[in-house]
Formats: C-alpha cells, sequence, structure tokens
C-alpha cells in the first residue's frame, strides 16, 4: 500500500495558482507538463530547470516525444511556461510564469469561418515589422545566406517567395519565446549555412527555429571537439537533496558540489 508522507518531500504551490490553474483550458498532456515543471522546480526550492522534450517524455511516461514538445510549445506560446535560455546540456531552461494575468488561453479556431465580400476594396495591410524593426533585420541577414546557399545547389525556387515578415516573427519567436540570445542565433545562422549537412536543410527561418537547439548543439560540438567529457547526471544530487529534506535540513544549507 503507498504511504506518501510530505515529511518525504514535498511541493509547496500557492492556492492562488492552484485556483487558476482549474479554471484554465488545457488538455491533458499540458497540465501534466506543467505539474512536471512545478515538481522540478517548486519541488526543489528553485524557479527553473533545465528540461528537454525526450526528459519530459520520460517523466509522463509517454513515448511521444513529438507529442510532448508540441503541447510544451503550445504552452509557451499561451505564456503559462517560460524559456530562460539554453541550458549546458543544450535544452531549454523552463520556469512556470506565476503571473496568470499574462497568460493567453486562447486556442487558434479550427472552425471554417465564412467568406465576407467587402463593399470596398480592401486597404493594404500595414507591415508589422518595419524594415528598421531589428527582428526583420535578422530576417534579411539570414535569407542572404541561404539564398545564396540554394542558388549554389541549384535549387534557387526554394527561397524565392520567401515573406520577410513570416520570416521576422519567426525570428522574434526565437528570442522572445524560446529564450534564445540574438549572438547565439546570429552564430548558429552563421554556421549553418557552412555546415554540409544542415545547409541545404535549413533554408528558413521556421526551420531555423524548429531545429535551433539540435543545431546549437552541433555548433558547438564541432568548435569545441576535445570536449567528449560525459556530463555529470545531476538527478543524483538531486536525490540527495530529498533524502537531506527529508532528514529535517534546511535546503538553502544543501551543497551541490561534488
Amino acid at each position: 500500500m503507498a504511504n506518501p508522507q510530505i515529511e518525504n518531500g514535498h511541493t509547496r504551490v500557492a492556492n492562488e495558482i492552484l485556483n487558476q490553474i482549474m479554471k484554465t483550458n488545457l488538455n491533458g498532456t499540458q497540465f501534466r507538463l506543467v505539474i512536471a515543471i512545478w515538481r522540478y522546480t517548486y519541488g526543489f526550492q528553485r524557479k527553473e530547470y533545465e528540461m528537454s522534450s525526450s526528459y519530459l517524455a520520460k517523466l509522463l511516461n509517454t513515448k511521444s516525444r513529438s507529442q510532448v514538445d508540441r503541447e510544451l510549445t503550445s504552452l509557451i506560446d499561451k505564456g503559462v511556461l517560460t524559456v530562460k535560455g539554453i541550458g549546458e546540456k543544450g535544452a531549454r531552461v523552463l520556469s512556470f510564469n506565476k503571473n496568470y494575468k499574462d497568460w493567453n488561453e486562447k486556442e487558434p479556431s479550427k472552425e471554417t469561418v465564412p467568406e465576407i465580400k467587402p463593399n470596398k476594396k480592401p486597404t493594404t495591410k500595414k507591415k508589422k515589422y518595419s524594415e528598421d524593426n531589428t527582428y526583420y533585420k535578422m530576417a534579411v541577414y539570414f535569407y542572404e545566406l541561404v539564398e545564396k546557399v540554394a542558388q549554389d545547389a541549384g535549387v534557387p525556387h526554394l527561397t524565392k517567395k520567401a515573406n520577410m515578415q513570416t520570416w521576422a516573427d519567426d525570428m522574434r519567436k526565437l528570442i522572445e519565446l524560446d529564450g534564445v540570445d540574438k549572438k547565439l542565433a546570429k552564430d548558429v545562422m552563421d554556421w549553418v549555412v557552412t555546415d554540409s549537412f544542415w545547409k541545404t536543410n535549413v533554408l528558413s527561418a521556421r526551420k531555423l527555429r524548429d531545429k535551433f537547439i539540435e543545431l546549437a548543439i552541433k555548433m558547438k560540438a564541432q568548435k569545441q571537439p576535445e570536449k567528449q567529457q560525459q556530463p555529470k547526471d545531476h538527478r543524483d544530487k538531486e536525490i540527495e537533496l530529498q533524502q537531506w529534506i527529508a532528514e529535517g535540513n534546511d535546503p538553502e544549507e544543501f551543497d551541490w558540489n561534488d
């Protein structure tokens, strides 16, 4: 018979947050992901933690890593979770956004909306990003790089119809939602167009964002080939921390050094 006790470890979550989560429209996987983030942040008296999609899939006991990655991205887009950057292992450093007033619960509508013909000619829509905008400049910079790659590979049609507004928005999401440093983004853009494999497989800003973590890891591995030492598993220290707390010790006094 299971006999869990708070003395063996517990997670402190404010009642106000629990009340709000109950009202929030989350599907099953999204709710389980929130619980996982709470467990490995608040459960260890910290606000953020580096967690990959594969690691979260293991915690949720599911083999569908793609579903976990999709629902994790949805939670980030909603503002329920935030990305603090890329960690030492190359995965995203995740944090729960307790300021629920910033959450956006709306999902894209799947219903077909009947077309309404306007009486007047529609006015030209203003660009969302001006040419002076930082994200627009990043989009143009990357486009010029991949355009040359496409031409050299004999497939210029793949970049000919690129929409700089869409590219700029993907650049914004990469920086603001995924928490990628702008300098790192530029380094990866410069590197990917020189890599024999990736240069013809990443020919858009959307693809750059989708594959960014993998690309950053590959780039760092090529630039630092001598660093082949297997990273230590931090979960061992986490187990020691739980034992430390269970023995009645102060978590703040725990020694994280090996």
